[in-house]
C-alpha cells in the first residue's frame, strides 16, 4: 500500500491523466528542499524535467527539491504512447541565520595546503552521492537515528561562522553526548567510509536506492566496512566532534544525487 504515515509533512495528490484511469500519486510538499515519493502504473516511464528516473516493479519513484530552487517541476509520464505533462509549483522557504563562533579559523577559512585535500574528499563525496542504484528501500518510512536528541541545527540556515557568511546548512545537527550510538534511518549500503574527512570528520554515506543517499557526519565511531549492508535501526557508530566541529553532535543529510534535500521531510521530529 502506498505509505501515509508522515506526520505534517505529507500530503497526497492524485492526477487522472488517461482515460483507463492510471494515476500519478504524489507523496510530499512541493516546497523547496522536499523529498517527494511518487506512484504510477509500473509500465510507465517518468522525467522529472528532463531526468528519466527510475521506476520499482511496483510503480515508485523518487525525486526531491533543491533549496533555492525558484521555478515550476514539470513531471512527463509516458504510457503506452501517449504523454501526459503534470506542472508543480514550487513553494518558496524562509530559512533562519545562524550563527557559529568559536572555531578554528583554519576550519572557517582553510589554509591553502589543505585545497587539494578538500576538492579530493569533495570529489570523493560527490562519485558516492551520484550512485544510481535498483535499491528500492526509499519507498519506507525513515526512522530517527537518534533517541531523544535535541536539534540544534536545520537545514537551509544560513551559516556565519566566526562573523563570516558562509554556504547555507544543508542537514540536520542533533546534540547528544560524545559516545552516543547512532542508528541507521533506513536500510542502506555504505558506499562511502571515511573515518577523517577536513570538514565533517567521520562520515558515512548510504545508498537506498535510485540515487536517494543518507550522510551521517562528525563520528567519533564507525561499525560499519564500504559494501556493507545495514538493516534500518542497525548501530552503525557513535557521536563525535571531529571535523569542522564546536561540540559533540550529529549532523544527518538527505540527498536525491546532487540535490540536498531537507531530513527533517523524512523524519518525525515532534
Amino acid at each position: 500500500m502506498f505509505r501515509t504515515s508522515l506526520k505534517n509533512i505529507v500530503f497526497l495528490t492524485t492526477i487522472l491523466l488517461s482515460s483507463n484511469v492510471f494515476a500519478v500519486e504524489f507523496q510530499g510538499k512541493f516546497i523547496q528542499g522536499h523529498f517527494i515519493l511518487g506512484k504510477t502504473h509500473p509500465d510507465s516511464k517518468i522525467w522529472v524535467d528532463k531526468r528519466k528516473v527510475k521506476i520499482t516493479e511496483d510503480g515508485y519513484f523518487v525525486f526531491g527539491i533543491g533549496r533555492d530552487r525558484k521555478y515550476n517541476i514539470t513531471i512527463t509520464k509516458e504510457h503506452e504512447g501517449n504523454k501526459e505533462r503534470i506542472v508543480k509549483k514550487v513553494l518558496k522557504r524562509k530559512y533562519k541565520i545562524q550563527r557559529i563562533d568559536g572555531l578554528e579559523e583554519k576550519k572557517v577559512t582553510p589554509p591553502k595546503e589543505v585545497y587539494e585535500r578538500i576538492k579530493r574528499e569533495n570529489k570523493i563525496i560527490g562519485v558516492a552521492r551520484s550512485v544510481e542504484s535498483d535499491l528500492t528501500f526509499f519507498k519506507k518510512k525513515f526512522i530517527n537515528p537518534l533517541d531523544k536528541a535535541i536539534v540544534t541545527g536545520v537545514y537551509g540556515s544560513q551559516r556565519i561562522l566566526n562573523g563570516k557568511p558562509k554556504w547555507p546548512h544543508y542537514g540536520i545537527d542533533f546534540a547528544a553526548k560524545e559516545g552516543t550510538k547512532i542508528k541507521a534511518m533506513l536500510d542502506g549500503t555504505a558506499t562511502m567510509v571515511e573515518p577523517d574527512l577536513f570538514y565533517t570528520g567521520g562520515t558515512l554515506i548510504f545508498d537506498h536506492g535510485h540515487g536517494v543517499s543518507t550522510l551521517y557526519m562528525h563520528l567519533k565511531d564507525i561499525y560499519v566496512k564500504s559494501g556493507q549492508e545495514v538493516k534500518q535501526g542497525e548501530i552503525i557508530g557513535t557521536v563525535g566532534s571531529t571535523g569542522r566541529s564546536t561540540g559533540p553532535h550529529l549532523d544527518v543529510r538527505l540527498n536525491w544525487f546532487g540535490i540536498r534535500l531537507d531530513p527533517a521531510t523524512v523524519l518525525n521530529l515532534n
